[in-house]
């Protein structure tokens, strides 16, 4: 029987130990795009979940009355339409705020900023990254036990009152996730994002 040194066994065990080390890491990528229907939804779901936590300290004095809603937001105007849509309608049914589109006729302003509308996607676990091989993209992976998050992210911080003297409310988040396990030949969902 041959036996092999120590030095030897080292030798080959310390390039898998250092393959091992780097697959065991996590790996985030923002989504730029809405095209599919789970990250349509956990962006919708996500601003739903954003307009119902408006807190009703800094609304329900205003109920019956006019309020102009202005929105700021980087990029996306689709999307920020979608938010203010549903954030007037959150005012409409929950506070008694009529929504109007003048200055001039608003007993109330509000200047709402989103500080984000849109997806992540996180990987946190083991895989061997493929992304250095040629042909590959850049994100090319191949699952040995991962957890993957699939989150929509809604943000605001938001002045509401009357012009010049408004209240900036606190920053409001909601996320709403879609998380899958990933093993090497198959992804199993973990939980669902439908709401029934």
């Amino acid at each position: 029987m041959k036996y092999e040194s120590r030095s030897s066994i080292a030798t080959r065990a310390v390039p898998a130990l250092v393959l091992l080390l780097l697959s065991a890491c996590a790996a985030r990528q923002v989504q730029d795009s809405l095209a599919g229907s789970t990250a349509q939804k956990l962006v919708t779901y996500s601003i739903d979940d954003l307009a119902a936590a408006l807190p009703e300290a800094h609304f329900e004095t205003w109920a019956g009355k006019t309020m102009l809603l202005n929105s700021s937001f980087p990029a996306g105007d689709a999307v920020r339409a979608y938010a203010d849509t549903r954030l007037s309608l959150e005012l409409e049914r929950r506070f008694d705020i009529e929504v109007v589109g003048d200055a001039d006729t608003a007993d109330a302003v509000l200047n709402v900023f989103y500080t984000s509308l849109g997806t992540d996607r996180d990987t946190r676990g083991f895989f061997l990254p493929l992304g250095f091989v040629p042909g590959m993209e850049a994100d090319m992976r191949i699952n040995l036990l991962t957890l993957e998050q699939f989150q929509g992210v809604a943000e605001l911080y938001y002045f509401v009152g009357e012009t010049g003297t408004e209240t900036r409310g606190r920053v409001i988040q909601a996320r709403t996730r879609s998380d899958a396990l990933g093993l090497p030949v198959i992804t199993i969902p973990i939980n669902t994002i439908s709401r029934d």
